[in-house]
């Protein structure tokens, strides 16, 4: 596929800046007058633009508004009277590629300060602690040019929250306490990263260009460079982070986005007295002329070694920055046609060979001044062993198109699809739009910030045919990463210990691909034929229900619809579960089940890959029950693809070669496992010692190497034997047709398959473990590739109902801040720290997980120590604080859905955990506003404190195998007096070594009961 990376672009300087606009001969904001504005905003503004300069798409019913304060700090503000939650985020036109030389990771720390108190609101949490209270939640990152804040409120709440974040701007503190604290969680998160191969040959490929170019920085920053080695050398890291603050944080290079339900007026002398104050420090956004690779970077090849055993080949290209050229945008024209996976695509022809299993190509962002482009491959083992004719082939491709030379249909294809993408977008959630526009106003002019990652204006073949130019044998860079070059490695790069070897590239291998001439089976697409024309909105339903209505049900299916009222966009989901009672019977079926899926997926692709361009996609999952399948997007041709996708199910053949290279990859996957994130395993053991059923990683390699292509051949007839599907049908749908695609379903699996309906003692589902009252059980296992420990502690609260829902989460609401405030900013126990429900087969809990360098078990008594803790603010807390965290939760639940497959997907997981409760939100809130502190305090006692009757713990401790933790229990910058004392009554936990065994002598909870009266509903059919 082309790379997503291809829709990001750099904002345009006016002077250079060239558009045409296909679809309107003069640009709305060249023409429409500005309107009155609030005095507030005239009187703090360079410049305006109204709602009607600023190009938007058809659906969206927000109202906007851009300026330029005085300060030359670029605003867009949204009013959306109907939203549940406001949001702001400001973008801060600096990154780590300014940190200091001698203090690598500095932008980053800065940005973790920011929240950690300001002049006029000192105390660490304030800000957080007022979010939280009121239904929100915070963010940000640091990128090598940016630096990004955001958050979300109650939308009643916004005033007080733009304060808040406003001060980060204006006076943070940076008190040496925090900056001393502070720095061990930059150090924990780099920790995370150090064996995430993403990370690592990120790094690598930047380490092997010029070292004096800023794109080479190393941006998280650990302990060392922050703190011990600046130490040594007389640096005061405090110091330089306020000047590091006060040289970049600039009002000339921020961008803020603030979006309310409040009007534009309102929102205006909100934002005004707020960041006009911001100092314009007359901060030069840098520009960099040239590139980090230089000729002595180029017609170069290493060789890398991955920790999980990847097999990926990679090829770049420095590139002209085409920021300025976003309107025509040549980089993402030509990703679509290298990362096509049609027939006669590269792809196509290197499967066709077994060597390449996927392809991503097209411009990514490098810096201000230069781009890349880059091509990256995943190789199949015997891909492994033919590099070289894969890039043979790769530069056959390049040459047809050369030799075809730009394309106008294919420009006009893409715009097509960009226009429709756009003007059918769906909505988005405030925060994600927010931290968006704040970035894309620092790419695109304003009047064009909505629209200008989306739309094709300029049909310019020269710029095509300039990129393409550039894409030669001369000035490539390759990477290749594979297990089997630890022989061979013989350099280690310097931040993350990544083994590898360089190489120049021989001249006689850049000639050979210099005149590689052309391959007859090399060709542009075909035009794609699921283009949707018809954009209609479906009529509507009569008496149509509120909510999903069973309409259908015979022996083999059961159908629910729901015909959209809200959305109202030329879009369905079609949901449906197949449940299988053979597909999870032990670990040889289960992987045949998944092996099958992912090899349809595979024959399938070059059909279904223009579907997906144009906005219609498929999936296709086993699961423990069986597999489901679901198809989204446009409405109009969704019934052709479902049915290819079931004519090709019902009568799949397994293709040797194929199953070969996937069966390897499937294997490679569970092996690689092992070197997930502690934190993924201890969620991973929690999951597996509370299930019924579920197989374990090592039970399902074991029997992986069982299947052949003629078992599983074998299998998918017996799988597809007896079959239960229920199905939702959702969207731009009317109920005649969504009928018709269960009949049409039905029909082709008894027609092709003979499918016969399941009996009712055939319809497994699986069952939770119940822990006993009173019983605390640990089990400890090691993580042989992080250095990191973890923990997962669960503590089971029982069934899920209406009001033990409520209770559980309004305890949730009330901890979590704390919880992040205590255990990971003051002890800084880790960079992960989370608490949450834990929600599966009708059971419920709290969760806490993290991720540390001290010892699980000290870790799991912090935990304690802060329930403990909790327990009496719970109970001191004041009523107005109370009403405030149930105000806060109520927001979240009530928050309404933004995007159809968001509403799908709330319908679709009632469906299938047989609960059928759509209207949860409404009933279980009503529920929360009746739950008084006292019920809460109980619900506590019951299940939480120590000694609780109905205290039923779990432990995960995952153990570093190879490294030392640290064992200080409290770090050098705590006073330890300030730690919560860890209860002297703790119970000793019963220690769990054989999972099967721990499993076998428990009882297990009933499956949760419908909401809904089922036979009710089948009588009204």
């Amino acid at each position: 596929m082309f790379s997503r990376a291809t829709s990001f672009f750099r904002s345009a300087s006016p002077s250079l800046r060239k558009v045409k606009f296909s679809y309107l001969s003069v640009p709305s904001y060249l023409q429409a007058p500005l309107r009155s504005v609030s005095a507030m905003a005239n009187q703090n503004a360079l410049e305006t633009f109204e709602h009607n300069s600023i190009i938007r798409s058809d659906g969206d019913k927000r109202i906007y508004r851009a300026m330029k304060l005085n300060n030359g700090l670029k605003v867009v503000l949204v009013s959306d009277p109907d939203t549940d939650k406001a949001s702001a985020a400001l973008d801060v036109h600096v990154g780590f590629m300014k940190d200091p030389k001698d203090l690598p990771g500095l932008a980053h720390f800065c940005e973790h300060m920011l929240f950690l108190g300001t002049k006029k609101y000192e105390e660490e949490n304030a800000y957080n602690k007022f979010l939280s209270e009121h239904g929100g939640m915070s963010n940000a990152y640091t990128s090598s040019e940016n630096t990004n804040y955001f958050f979300d409120v109650r939308s009643e709440n916004l005033p007080g929250a733009l304060d808040r974040f406003a001060q980060f701007f204006l006076c943070p503190l940076f008190t040496p306490s925090a900056t001393d604290r502070e720095v061990n969680a930059v150090n924990s998160e780099n920790d995370k990263n150090l064996q995430q191969d993403p990370w690592r040959f990120n790094m690598l490929d930047k380490a092997l260009g010029n070292p004096d170019h800023e794109f080479t920085n190393y941006g998280t920053g650990n302990k060392d460079t922050l703190d011990t080695i600046p130490k040594s050398k007389g640096i005061n890291t405090r110091d330089e982070l306020l000047k590091f603050h006060s040289k970049y944080y600039s009002s000339n290079i921020m961008s803020l986005a603030v979006l309310g339900k409040e009007s534009l007026d309102e929102l205006s002398e909100m934002v005004a007295p707020l960041f006009s104050p911001v100092e314009n420090k007359s901060v030069e956004i840098p520009f960099w002329s040239e590139g980090p690779y230089g000729p002595e970077h180029v017609k170069k090849i290493f060789y890398a070694v991955p920790v999980k055993d990847l097999r990926n080949l990679s090829v770049s290209w420095t590139i002209p920055d085409l920021s300025d050229y976003y309107s025509s945008n040549p980089g993402h024209i030509l990703g679509h046609l290298i990362g096509h996976e049609g027939r006669g695509s590269l792809l196509s022809e290197l499967k066709q060979k077994g060597w390449v299993n996927s392809l991503c190509g097209g411009q990514t962002d490098g810096a201000n001044g230069f781009m890349f482009f880059r091509i990256d491959f995943d190789l199949s083992e015997e891909g492994l062993e033919h590099v070289d004719d894969i890039l043979l082939m790769m530069f056959q491709y390049i040459e047809m198109l050369r030799k075809e030379g730009p394309q106008e249909w294919v420009y006009k294809e893409c715009q097509q699809l960009s226009d429709m993408i756009f003007r059918f977008k769906d909505k988005e959630k405030p925060i994600n739009y927010t931290s968006f526009l704040a970035r894309r106003m620092q790419k695109y002019p304003l009047p064009e910030v909505l629209s200008g990652s989306y739309l094709l204006t300029e049909y310019r073949p020269d710029l095509i045919t300039m990129v393409l130019d550039k894409l030669v044998p001369e000035t490539m860079r390759i990477g290749v990463i594979a297990k089997k070059f630890a022989d061979i490695a013989d350099q280690k790069e310097k931040w993350y210990g990544t083994e590898y070897k360089l190489e120049d590239i021989p001249d006689e291998k850049i000639l050979k691909w210099k005149n590689c001439g052309l391959s007859e089976n090399l060709h542009l697409p075909p035009r794609n034929e699921f283009i949707p024309t018809n954009f209609e909105v479906v009529p509507r339903e009569k008496d149509s229900s509120a909510l999903p209505e069973m309409i259908k049900e015979t022996g083999l299916s059961r159908l629910w619809f729901k015909q959209d009222d809200k959305f109202l966009l030329p879009k369905a989901c079609l949901s449906f579960d197949i449940s299988s009672p053979i597909a999870y019977t032990d670990p040889l079926n289960c992987n045949m089940a998944g092996l099958f899926t992912e090899l349809f997926k595979d024959a399938l692709n070059e059909y279904a890959y223009d579907a997906e361009l144009a906005g219609l996609s498929y999936d296709l999952m086993n699961t423990v029950c069986g597999m489901v399948l679901q198809v989204k997007g446009y409405h109009e041709k969704q019934p052709v693809l479902l049915r290819k996708i079931l004519e090709k199910l019902t009568d799949f053949k397994v293709d040797p070669k194929r199953f070969e290279i996937y069966k390897e990859m499937y294997m490679r996957g569970l092996r690689n496992f092992y070197a997930e994130e502690p934190y993924q395993h201890s969620i991973y053991y929690t999951n597996n010692l509370m299930a019924e059923i579920q197989w374990t990683k090592a039970e399902l390699l074991q029997s992986a190497a069982e299947v052949t292509a003629e078992k599983l051949q074998e299998f998918i007839p017996s799988l597809l034997s007896k079959l239960f599907i229920e199905a939702l049908i959702y969207g731009n749908v009317t109920k005649q047709q969504a009928k018709e695609v269960m009949e049409m379903t039905e029909g082709i699996l008894k027609e092709k398959c003979g499918t016969k309906e399941l009996l009712p003692s055939q319809y497994k589902r699986y069952r939770e473990v119940q822990i006993p009252d009173g019983c605390y059980y640990l089990y400890q296992t090691d993580n042989k590739v992080h250095k990191s420990s973890s923990i997962c502690i669960y503590y089971q609260c029982g069934m899920q109902d209406t009001l033990p829902n409520m209770l559980l989460e309004l305890l949730v609401q009330i901890l979590a801040e704390p919880c992040f405030n205590i255990l990971r900013t003051k002890e800084q126990l880790g960079y992960i720290v989370f608490s949450g429900v834990r929600r599966a087969r009708g059971v419920q809990g709290l969760r806490v997980i993290i991720q540390s360098d001290r010892p699980p078990q000290y870790v799991d008594d912090r935990v304690e120590a802060f329930l403990n803790h909790m327990e009496t603010v719970i109970r001191d807390m004041s009523q107005e604080e109370y009403d405030k965290h149930v105000g806060a939760l109520a927001t979240k639940r009530m928050e309404k859905t933004k995007k159809i497959n968001e509403q799908n997907m709330k319908y679709w997981s009632e469906i299938i955990s047989n609960t059928y409760n759509f209207d949860r939100d409404e009933i279980e809130v009503a529920c929360l506003k009746t739950i008084k502190k006292d019920d809460l305090i109980m619900f506590f006692k019951d299940f939480v404190a120590i000694n609780a009757p109905h205290r039923h713990k779990l432990s995960i401790h995952i153990m570093p195998s190879s490294e030392e933790l640290n064992t200080n229990t409290v770090s050098p910058e705590d006073n330890g007096a300030d730690l919560l004392p860890v209860p002297t009554n703790l119970p000793k936990p019963c220690q769990v070594d054989d999972i099967a065994d721990f499993k076998r002598h428990l009882g297990l909870y009933p499956l949760p009961k419908p909401f809904i009266d089922i036979g009710k509903a089948k009588s009204k059919l």
